[in-house]
């Protein structure tokens, strides 16, 4: 059986009190009183239990994470950022994945919730009013990552997702495109369907270019829907001259595509995809991104997050982050 606390004080000759105060690291405690109960717990090989002392403190100093897809490697850069504050504020993570799936997100909550963790951080699509209700009556902070609340109930950490796409099409619209295609990711994502493809639009109508509902192709994110998108685009009788994919993934797809139709990138048609990844400079030609700073909109989710957990000040639970847009070989 694995040793106690009790067995701790017994063996240091100290009291149960002692031993919480070291292990928790109060300094008032002898340094003599300290080695003899270091010692003791080296020897009996003592592991504080976390749960038992969550019971007690009312902490677990543990974080729930829900993400829609560890494997896609913007959601692991986002990942990558939370765990790094969560380890310089000494807070333990409980990594799960959704699958963006409603009814997985609702459950993954409760179970997060029932673990006792201190806070959440949320990465999802569509926040509906379901998953709105659910946050209200969590005992615990929530805070989005990469994520919008279009009615700004929850604390969120995103960037211009809107302006972004504007600048990259108002890019092309400057190099002399007019036939401009555009991949989203699904548009029942408020992302996606309300800021990005907005975005398109405003650069379009203010250049005084036609909107084309032939030049919109909606995907899933993937490297797949790219190819698709791409290959409907060049059937056309006005194939574009600029394409803006809503991923790298996407964005890689679109490339491969024009390559395998005996196009060239970017003499042909150019490209600027949003998110830049690492993918993006392992694509020949490099690809042309939007910014988007996503190991920064992790950790500041996460350092927002430990704000509401020890009741700090916050002045702004909505947090938008520049970016920038990196211009590769995708692009002349």
């Amino acid at each position: 059986m694995s040793a106690t606390i009790y067995d701790v004080a017994r063996e240091a000759s100290v009291s149960m009190a002692t031993v919480s105060r070291v292990v928790n690291g109060n300094p008032n405690v002898k340094p003599t009183t300290r080695k003899k109960v270091l010692e003791a717990i080296e020897r009996l090989g003592y592991r504080p239990n976390a749960v038992a002392r969550g019971l007690a403190s009312k902490k677990t100093t543990t974080v729930g994470v829900i993400i829609p897809d560890i494997s896609n490697v913007f959601f692991s850069e986002l990942a990558r950022g939370i765990e790094d504050i969560a380890t310089m504020y000494k807070y333990n993570i409980i990594l799960c994945n959704s699958d963006q799936n409603k009814n997985k997100e609702m459950h993954l909550i409760q179970t997060l919730l029932g673990k006792q963790v201190d806070g959440i951080v949320f990465m999802g699509g569509e926040i509906n009013q379901d998953l709105i209700e659910e946050f209200k009556k969590s005992p615990v902070p929530i805070v989005l990552a990469a994520t919008l609340d279009e009615q700004n109930q929850v604390p969120s950490v995103n960037i211009d997702y809107e302006q972004a796409v504007f600048d990259a099409i108002t890019y092309f619209i400057n190099q002399g495109h007019k036939r401009i295609g555009f991949i989203s990711g699904p548009t029942e994502v408020p992302i996606n369907g309300e800021h990005k493809l907005k975005g398109y639009k405003r650069a379009l109508e203010s250049a005084e270019i036609p909107y084309l509902e032939d030049l919109v192709a909606i995907g899933d994110d993937s490297y797949e829907s790219g190819k698709e998108a791409t290959e409907q685009f060049l059937g056309l009788d006005y194939k574009p001259t600029a394409i803006f994919a809503g991923s790298d993934e996407m964005g890689i797809g679109v490339i491969h595509q024009i390559q395998d139709s005996g196009l060239s990138v970017p003499n042909d048609i150019e490209v600027i995809s949003n998110d830049n990844t690492r993918l993006a400079q392992m694509v020949r030609p490099t690809l042309s991104c939007v910014v988007q700073p996503m190991y920064d909109i992790g950790a500041v989710a996460m350092r927002l997050l430990t704000k509401f957990m020890n009741k700090e000040e916050v002045d702004e639970i909505t947090v938008t982050l520049p970016y920038r847009i990196e211009y590769r070989s995708s692009t002349k």
